[in-house]
C-alpha cells in the first residue's frame, strides 16, 4: 500500500516537472496581464448565441400538410389502408421489408411504433415544390423542432417519401433485434 502512495506521488512529480512553464513569481505577473488583455478584448466583442435562429413561416403547406396530416391521422386511427394512400410505393416497400424482417403484420402499428405519440399535434409549414418533389417541415410528436420531410407526386397524387434531408446522413439502425 505505501509504495503504491509513492508510486502515484512520483508520477505527479515527474507530471509537473515534464509540464515545465513559468516559475510561480514570473506567473502572477503573467496572469494580471493576461486578464487585462482579455478584459480588453471582450469589451470590443458583441456577444452572439451558439443556436441558429428558427426559419420564418414562408407559406403553411397548402398542398402537402394536407398529406402529412393525413399520413399521421391514419397512424392515430391504426388504419392500414388509409396509410398506405398517404406512402410512395419506395417507402412502403422499404417499412415492408422492415415489418417481414421484424415478422410483424400491421403497417400502421408497425410505424407508429416510431413516428406517432399519442396525442400528437403536427404542424406543417414551408412547402417547396419543384415539378413532381416536394418537402415540407413537420413539427410534433416525435419532432420537437422543424424538421424537413421529402413528398413526391405518384399517379397524380402526392405522397410521403419518409425520407428527410435532416435523416439523410445519420447511421441507419440495426432491423435484425
Amino acid at each position: 500500500m505505501r509504495s503504491a502512495g509513492l508510486f502515484f506521488l512520483i508520477a505527479v512529480l515527474i507530471s509537473m516537472a515534464a509540464c515545465g512553464g513559468p516559475s510561480p513569481a514570473n506567473n502572477a505577473g503573467n496572469a494580471n496581464n493576461a486578464n487585462s488583455n482579455l478584459a480588453g478584448n471582450n469589451a470590443n466583442q458583441k456577444l452572439t448565441t451558439t443556436k441558429s435562429p428558427e426559419a420564418p413561416t414562408l407559406n403553411n403547406a397548402p398542398t402537402l400538410g394536407p398529406v402529412a396530416q393525413a399520413f399521421y391521422d391514419a397512424l392515430r386511427r391504426k388504419d392500414d389502408a388509409a396509410l398506405r394512400e398517404t406512402m410512395t410505393a419506395e417507402y412502403l416497400k422499404s417499412i415492408e421489408a422492415d415489418m417481414k424482417a421484424d415478422n410483424r403484420k400491421d403497417l400502421a402499428a408497425y410505424v407508429a411504433e416510431t413516428d406517432y405519440r399519442p396525442g400528437q399535434v403536427i404542424e406543417t409549414r414551408n412547402e417547396k415544390i419543384d415539378g413532381d418533389k416536394g418537402v415540407v417541415e413537420l413539427r410534433g410528436g416525435a419532432y420537437k423542432n422543424w424538421t424537413p420531410f421529402y413528398f413526391a407526386k405518384e399517379n397524380g397524387k402526392w405522397k410521403f417519401t419518409g425520407g428527410s434531408p435532416a435523416t439523410e446522413n445519420m447511421p441507419k439502425g440495426n432491423s435484425s433485434k
